[in-house]
């Protein structure tokens, strides 16, 4: 049985995931392949003692990019899957406060 650390991969930090947490409450996070909407929720309310409300999951694909010297060389990107967990209203996850 995977805990709350095994899903919840890292804190996804962009300029986007910033505009998301200061105007609309919003936080951006990589977790795990198998994680479900369920599970990032029972996660972050036990990690971070908030009340989330809602729970969005994206699942982004693989791409492929050239390095730059050789052309020859294909380059893979891993797939990712992201949750943007959303908040009850007046409260903040302390590790997104002091990105700017």
């Amino acid at each position: 049985m995977p805990t709350v650390y095994d899903i919840l991969r890292r804190p996804l930090i962009t300029e986007k995931s910033n505009y998301l947490s200061g105007k609309l409450n919003q936080y951006s996070f990589v977790v795990a392949d198998f994680a479900t909407r369920k599970s990032v929720k029972d996660a972050v309310e036990t990690l971070y003692d908030v009340k989330v409300e809602r729970v969005n999951i994206i699942n982004t694909s693989a791409k492929r990019g050239r390095r730059m010297r050789s052309r020859r060389v294909l380059v893979r990107k891993a797939s990712v899957k992201k949750a943007i967990v959303t908040l009850a209203e007046g409260q903040t996850l302390q590790i997104f406060e002091g990105v700017q």
